[in-house]
């Protein structure tokens, strides 16, 4: 997800993605200690995504003071 679409996504689209990218972690992290995934790097990408929806919130939350 490119960082202008999370620039242009309303701040409670930014709450949900936020939930839902952190369930989906928990999911993939849970999956793949039961079985190995296909793909363990999915669970590096979806680090990074929460990372990047989080940081937009911090500048969205520091600028509004």
């Amino acid at each position: 997800m490119k960082d202008t679409v999370l620039t242009e996504m309303p701040l409670n689209e930014l709450n949900d993605l936020l939930l839902s990218e952190k369930e989906r972690l928990v999911k993939l992290k849970m999956s793949h200690a039961v079985s190995p995934l296909e793909n363990p790097l999915s669970i590096k990408y979806a680090r990074k995504k929460i990372a990047r929806v989080m940081t937009e919130l911090s500048k969205r939350k520091n600028t509004a003071k």
